[in-house]
This record gives structure tokens, C-alpha cells and sequence, in this order.
């Protein structure tokens, strides 16, 4: 039986809009319960603070709790691969951060590829690490910390919060470049790392800003540099690395993905929501006094920003030849 033209073209229409409308509808659904967003890291540390500061955020925009939690263990590895066993339905994110793209090229037997097996959704932050030492060290400037260490090499422990973290590749980069032998020592978070800074145990941390300013404003710790190639607004004062070790450049970052196959008006709203929250005036103010910068991306551009990032890194871990714990 043929159909009347006009009515084979209302049926037509009403096909081609059915996907637009029913990702609208998924999109207004979502979320219906409590999401988890799984930080993969111990409480208290940079990616800590700002996964709350993005729940919190979230949870007010769409109405339902985003619960922070923390799933420290294997550099982050934990944490990741129980978002990717989740169900690809947008109620399990992962905080993701430098360390994912390290991982890749450092552990060779992950049940996982974190660009393959992820859904990229958005930025929040590109930070420069901060070069810490505590107030009784004896160098008071980069060229200080370089002379001192080779003076006495292997005889300073440079903390971080985990093999492949951005502290830690930021001192291995600075280790190369500078020609200085620094003894690693590995921990599982921020935390316990800037209590060993403190209390003389570790000499020097390439810290998260986000996590050290509050303390070299208090003057408890001193900073000798920033990682990035300019001077830090929350920190203006302290010179860039690269002042003194040529070519030196490191920033850390953080953003959100979900499970690959998370549907995509899950990630859409998630992405506009974020971005919003990035551009908020208080939210903004909030991160800058961390020491952060928004990081606003759509879900395929910081796609890409995560596979250059990969690949990037994958070739400094091959050539300085890192191995897990």
C-alpha cells in the first residue's frame, strides 16, 4: 500500500527526529541516583580537592549527590579499572590525571588501554608543579638546589605521590636536564609526602600548586620554581625552572571521563556542565586561589589532548627507562 506523500513525509520527519529527542530525554534523565566520581588517589591531595570542588558543583547543577571517593592503589590503576568494569551508563566517573597517560607506558600487563577503553567528557585544570624544599634547606634558588645536589649526590630524597605521578616526572625531567642524582621515593598521596617534607625525611617535592600554596604562603615550605613555561599567578614571585635548566616544561592536569560507550548525551551534559562551572565567577576564584587554571574543552578536543599526552609521555618513560615499584 502506497502512503499520501504528506503523510510519508510527517512519518520521515518524525523518524529523523526520534534520535535527537530521545537524546534529549536521556540527557533530562540523567542523573537519577548518586554518582560516584573515583578519585584515584588518597584523600587530601590536589586531585582530591578539586574532584570535590567539581562534585559539589555538579551535584548542585543536576540535582543529584556526586560523591567523592577515594580508591588509592597502583599509582591510580585502582581506581581506573574499577571505572572501566563499571557499567558504561554515566553513574561512575573517574577523575583522571597525568598519571593515566604515564601508566600506559610504565605497567605493562594493565586489563585496560585508558585512551581505548575511556570516554574523554572534560578539562578542569592545568596547574604547574611547584619545586619545594622545607625552610632549613641550605639552597634558596634553583641554581642553589643544582649545586648543592651535586655536591652531594644521591644524598637528597625527592618525594612523590606515586611512580608515574606529575611530581614525579617532573623531578625525573628535572634529574636529566639538570644532571643532578636525586633518590626517589614513592608514597601513596600527597599527604604523607608534604608531612616527610616537613619533617626533614624528604628534601624537595615537585608539588601539585593546588596543594602546596597554601603552605608556601605560610611560609612552611620555601619555593624554588614552577614547572611551566611562565610564572604561576597564585605564585608570581617564583621563577620559572626553565630559567635555569633550558627547555624545562612540566604541567600537570586533571578532567572527567566515563566508561567508553557511556551514551553521548550523558557526556554532553556533563561537558556543558563542567565548562559552566569552569567560567563561574566563585568557581574560578576558587581555583585560582588553588593555583589553577580552568582547563574548558569539548569532549573531542581534550580527547585529543589525552592521546598527544600519551604518546608524549610514553616516550620520556621509554627513554629514561622508569619501571614500577
Amino acid at each position: 500500500m502506497k502512503l499520501p506523500r504528506r503523510r510519508f513525509l510527517s512519518l520521515a520527519t518524525g523518524a529523523a527526529v526520534l534520535p535527537a529527542v530521545s537524546r534529549i530525554a536521556c540527557a533530562q534523565a540523567y542523573p537519577t541516583r548518586p554518582v560516584r566520581l573515583i578519585v584515584p588517589f588518597g584523600a587530601g591531595g590536589a586531585p582530591d580537592i578539586l574532584a570535590r570542588l567539581v562534585g559539589q558543583w555538579l551535584s548542585e547543577r543536576l540535582g543529584q549527590p556526586f560523591v567523592v571517593e577515594n580508591r588509592p592503589g597502583a599509582n591510580g590503576n585502582l581506581g581506573t579499572q574499577a571505572v572501566l568494569e563499571a557499567p558504561a551508563d554515566g553513574n561512575m566517573l573517574l577523575l583522571a590525571s597525568f598519571a593515566n597517560v604515564v601508566n600506559a607506558s610504565i605497567y605493562q600487563n594493565l586489563s585496560f588501554d585508558f585512551i581505548r577503553d575511556t570516554a574523554a567528557i572534560a578539562g578542569i585544570s592545568r596547574d604547574p608543579d611547584v619545586m619545594v624544599v622545607a625552610p632549613s634547606f641550605p639552597a634558596k634558588s634553583v641554581p642553589e638546589f643544582i649545586a648543592y645536589a651535586k655536591a652531594n649526590p644521591g644524598k637528597i630524597n625527592m618525594g612523590s605521590p606515586g611512580v608515574g605521578t606529575s611530581p614525579h616526572m617532573a623531578g625525573e625531567l628535572f634529574k636529566f636536564m639538570a644532571k643532578v642524582d636525586l633518590t626517589h621515593v614513592a608514597y601513596r598521596s600527597s599527604a604523607p609526602v608534604i608531612t616527610d617534607l616537613l619533617g626533614g625525611q624528604v628534601q624537595v617535592y615537585f608539588m601539585p600548586i593546588s596543594a602546596g600554596i597554601a603552605y608556601v604562603k605560610a611560609g612552611k615550605l620555601r619555593a624554588l620554581g614552577v614547572t611551566t613555561a611562565t610564572r604561576a599567578e597564585a605564585l608570581p614571585d617564583v621563577p620559572v625552572i626553565g630559567d635555569f635548566v633550558s627547555g624545562y616544561e612540566v604541567s600537570a592536569w586533571y578532567g572527567v571521563v566515563a566508561r567508553k560507550n557511556t551514551p553521548a548525551a550523558i557526556v554532553e551534559t556533563l561537558n556543558k556542565e563542567i565548562n559552566a562551572g569552569l567560567t563561574d565567577p566563585k568557581l574560578k576564584a576558587r581555583l585560582a586561589e588553588l593555583g589553577s587554571s580552568p582547563f574548558v574543552a569539548s569532549p573531542a578536543a581534550f580527547g585529543k589532548f589525552l592521546a598527544d599526552e600519551n604518546e608524549k609521555w610514553g616516550k620520556v618513560v621509554k627513554s629514561a627507562g622508569i619501571k614500577p615499584d
